[in-house]
């Protein structure tokens, strides 16, 4: 193709059904299991090591929603959370609406999806995976009975009910793309044979959602790709006629993103029609297109307008400024000119704030959501009147945790091309020994998605045994803009594996880790960017644990049949085109593998992944069976039961962390 021959001699692998594939992958996980049996008992410690920093019976912080009080609890010995709710009433008794541990019984693998309750309390509409293959079926629950009506529908997605408590909304999606392109509503009373086809998107980059404005007087349906959205409205009043039509807020356009809100007979429009960063205008619901647009907060190249909270006082611009979360305030004055109120500030040198939930309109008191490296998760409310934050709860790290023995910083690499790639650190600081600690250093790099810099108690297990952990914020992220997204992807991709190799070269350098003693880790297209800079550096890399890599990208994005692939064209470029074959064929991991010495690598997958199927990460270590000339360890591990967030229960998924760890302690030395 394109004057390239391309030679895939693993491509039976992709026959899921058959016997040899299901043995090849049983004798993969057991070899794994041969060669990490020596490290059994480290496996037990480090879980039950994990186990003890983990608050096992536990309660989230109560919303407001309806006249309703939700939350969900743990129980020491269950999988699952417990999802329950109060009448907002003195003495009001726990009401137990849906138990992921009933819902997961006699099945290896449970994931919901989507949740959604009618105004009036009533009726819960949700959605249930057994498999791992995001294959979600919608099932609506009578609260006042308990009763789960026996009709379902397949391949589900966004679920929500009109204001007249018994029309449903929901998206389902194609067989065999795995895009939501269908929207459909559902009368309670009547069969799901008689629900009507509301819309079918027919542009194969486009997925539908669907969703209702805060203030509830609106359902939204808004369809989208990667590089551009389209939303349209209908009044969701107490009469939602069958028959009446949904209307258009502004045509897609190429490379032009919105999303919208509704406020007082006004849409707020947040918009990238004027810069990559975004800006927020508003628009009458009667003629809302984009010659009626009137800007409210300009376009700032450094700074990156995430998200808008809305609310009937107030708003909240959700913003990114050097590579940090900003939370500003905006309240209304008497004639609804917006004026910013005040900035909440955060004391670290890195964090991640986000809001929490705020289900209700009115409200006077804006939750929103902090943690960091050192700092557990934490929920506070902050007061619009009196500008103070309010501490609602901390999630309680138990096992002798003491925030104050641990460090973390930002510092900046340089990459090749001179760019500024910041890193964030944490270290215990009595382990801290310069240049001699083991290094762990995480990436990710692609669809604009920010790393999330957050508080994490398994982390403790290594943090405490003297590794020193980073995070590289590299190009083909969101964490500085989308320019910082647009720098690392398409026919510049490769910025994100230079970064990274920069990234990691400047904490050794500068003593944050033993150059002999460096691990990596990465998962999806993390997985991606694990296998290319392994291919360019490998001799500076000690360990590598690759989570559903995304290896085989030819083979993957040439297969317009498979889930994802048309949609991720405008992230990785089209390779039926010559100039993206040949960019994407220059670092695709599984075609650039050559004989030589590889670090220790453990690839993990999941047989039911939907996103990258588990033929490319079981094909790439196949081939680099036949290639390595080192004796270090090569790893396969398939989880037979789950998808691409590997196992579903808490405990389950405790216990693959700890195989994880085993492995990079033992090839970091310290065990």
């Amino acid at each position: 193709m394109h004057g390239a021959v391309l030679v895939d001699d693993y491509a039976w692998l992709r026959e899921k059904e058959s016997p040899e594939v299901t043995a090849y992958l049983e004798g993969e996980n057991a070899y794994a299991e041969a060669v990490m049996a020596p490290l059994a008992g480290l496996r037990e410690e480090l879980y039950h090591e994990m186990l003890s920093h983990i608050k096992q019976t536990d309660v989230t912080v109560p919303y407001r929603d309806n006249g309703w009080w939700y939350y969900s609890r743990t129980e020491e010995g269950l999988q699952y959370p417990v999802y329950c709710r109060k009448a907002d009433a003195p003495d009001a008794a726990e009401e137990v609406f849906l138990d992921g541990n009933a819902l997961a019984e006699g099945h290896p693998f449970m994931s919901i999806g989507g949740t959604d309750i009618t105004d009036d309390g009533r009726w819960l509409a949700y959605s249930v995976d057994h498999t791992g293959f995001r294959q979600y079926t919608l099932h609506i629950k009578d609260l006042a009975t308990g009763e789960v009506l026996p009709e379902t529908v397949e391949r589900a997605g966004s679920i929500v009910w009109a204001a007249d408590n018994r029309t449903l909304f929901y998206t389902v999606e194609d067989e065999e793309q795995k895009r939501q392109y269908q929207l459909w509503r559902h009368t309670l009373g009547t069969e799901h044979s008689a629900d009507r086809l509301v819309f079918e998107e027919p542009d194969e980059r486009f997925n539908l959602a669907a969703g209702r404005t805060r203030d509830g007087k609106f359902l939204i349906m808004e369809a989208g790709s990667h590089t551009a959205t389209e939303s349209r409205f209908l009044a969701t009043g107490l009469n939602v006629a069958p028959g009446n039509e949904w209307t258009l807020v502004a045509a897609r356009e190429d490379d032009q993103e919105y999303s919208i809100d509704h406020r007082n007979g006004l849409w707020f429009i947040r918009t990238n029609d004027q810069g990559r960063n975004f800006r927020l205008v508003t628009a009458p619901v009667a003629t809302p297109g984009r010659e009626h647009w009137t800007e409210l907060l300009a376009h700032r190249s450094d700074i990156m307008l995430e998200d808008i909270d809305l609310f009937e006082r107030f708003f909240v611009s959700c913003e990114r400024e050097d590579g940090l979360p900003r939370l500003r305030l905006w309240s209304f004055t008497a004639n609804d000119r917006a004026i910013q109120s005040n900035e909440i500030r955060f004391p670290e040198p890195v964090y991640t704030a986000s809001p929490h939930i705020n289900r209700e309109f009115g409200a006077t008191r804006f939750r929103y959501a902090y943690q960091s490296l050192v700092t557990p998760s934490s929920a506070y409310e902050y007061d619009l009147a009196t500008g103070a934050s309010t501490l609602l709860k901390q999630i309680e790290v138990p096992g002798g945790f003491d925030r104050e023995r641990y460090a973390s910083e930002r510092v900046f690499a340089t990459a090749s091309d001179g760019v500024r790639v910041p890193v964030s650190l944490v270290y215990r600081k009595d382990q801290r020994v310069a240049g001699e600690n083991p290094l762990y250093v995480y990436g990710y790099g692609s669809y604009g998605y920010s790393l999330p810099i957050g508080f994490s108690a398994n982390r403790l297990s290594l943090l405490d045994r003297g590794v020193v952990i980073a995070y590289a914020h590299i190009r083909g992220g969101g964490d500085l803009g989308k320019p910082w997204h647009d720098a690392g992807k398409m026919l510049v991709k490769r910025n994100t594996f230079t970064d990274f190799v920069a990234a990691v070269e400047y904490l050794t350098v500068n003593g944050y880790g033993d150059p002999a003693r460096v691990a990596i880790e990465g998962g999806s297209a993390g997985g991606l960017l694990m296998g290319a800079v392994t291919n360019l550096k490998p001799e500076i890399f000690r360990a590598v644990v690759s989570h559903v890599p995304f290896v085989d990208v030819m083979n993957t994005m040439l297969d317009a049949s498979l889930p994802l692939t048309v949609p991720e064209y405008e992230e990785w470029g089209d390779p039926n085109q010559a100039e993206y074959f040949h960019y994407m064929l220059s670092y695709s991991p599984y075609d650039n593998l050559k004989p030589g010495s590889y670090p220790a690598i453990l690839v993990k997958t999941s047989l039911h992944d939907s996103q990258v199927m588990y033929w490319e990460p079981a094909k790439y270590v196949a081939k680099l069976r036949t290639l390595k000339t080192d004796n270090h360890p090569l790893l396969l591990v398939t989880n037979m039961q789950a998808g691409h967030g590997g196992a579903s229960g808490r405990y389950d998924y405790l216990k693959e962390i700890a195989f994880d760890y085993a492995f990079l302690l033992q090839e970091l030395n310290l065990v």
